[in-house]
């Protein structure tokens, strides 16, 4: 098993990185019985998105479950594939647009749902502050996670810094959660040139197949983001297969995979809270 990936204790995955006293973090899994879950076929078994198709009741269910699971609540927000950071606060309910969310409160789940979109959690060394982002390919390019490293500026000294977000190396950590593999992401090649129009190193990302299409590694491409941001301390997916959405059917819900194949596909959530 790749170092960050832990067997799972039931429909649950404890992130394995070096979180400071008082962040807790989780990501749930689909579930491999009626027991992990209320949802039927295709969501079958713990599916926490309200927007799949799946039955009203089974989805509150499970979020419920979740919930319990955490002793926090798990603010679930309407995810656009774009960069608005919610700022998480007590008074905040569900449904709010936004792909990344941010929190010093406690007993608040910073949450994210994904389905083959790259999954980040992170905290701070003191563990001041959590937060949460939906990287896809999309939110990824975008700047979704400059907007949200934004939030932890004011933790890190001041110091001249390109693209004006004053983090230092190390003092953020983050975990990269379960997404679509490099051996399954294919990508036209105007995906390609929207990274490489920023970054050209980042052409060592993708791998060139027949008829003008490439395989697109977002994990590696997100490790790109953040090193670039100055955040070092990485955990969590390196892009091996069992990091892959697509290729671990008995442990992940795929969107690419199931959706067309099965007529739908669950959602899971990657969720970091303080204590």
């Amino acid at each position: 098993m790749p170092a960050g990936l832990p067997a799972a204790a039931g429909p649950w995955l404890i992130p394995d990185w070096p979180l400071p006293p008082g962040v807790r973090a989780l990501f749930t899994l689909r579930g491999q019985s009626a027991a992990d879950g209320a949802s039927d076929p295709p969501w079958a078994h713990l599916n926490l998105g309200e927007h799949v198709g799946d039955a009203t009741a089974a989805v509150a269910a499970n979020r419920a479950r979740l919930r319990a699971a955490l002793g926090a609540r798990p603010v679930f927000m309407h995810q656009v594939h774009g960069t608005h950071v919610l700022t998480l606060t007590p008074d905040c309910g569900d449904g709010t647009s936004a792909d990344a969310a941010v929190t010093d409160q406690p007993g608040l789940a910073c949450t994210v749902m994904v389905a083959d979109c790259l999954p980040v959690l992170l905290t701070d060394r003191q563990g001041a502050l959590v937060a949460a982002a939906h990287a896809g390919w999309r939110g990824l390019a975008g700047g979704v996670l400059e907007q949200v490293l934004k939030h932890f500026q004011p933790l890190a000294p001041v110091q001249e810094a390109p693209a004006a977000i004053n983090i230092e190396a190390n003092e953020v950590l983050a975990w990269l959660g379960p997404c679509i593999g490099p051996t399954a992401f294919e990508v036209g090649p105007e995906v390609r040139a929207v990274f490489l129009s920023t970054d050209a190193g980042a052409d060592r990302c993708f791998a060139a197949q027949p008829g003008g299409k490439f395989l697109a590694d977002l994990p590696a491409l997100a490790r790109r983001r953040l090193a670039a941001l100055g955040v070092t301390r990485v955990y969590g997916n390196d892009g091996s297969l069992p990091w892959c959405t697509v290729s671990q059917p008995a442990r992940y819900h795929s969107y690419r995979r199931d959706e067309r194949a099965q007529g739908g596909s669950g959602r899971m959530a990657a969720c970091i809270w303080r204590v």
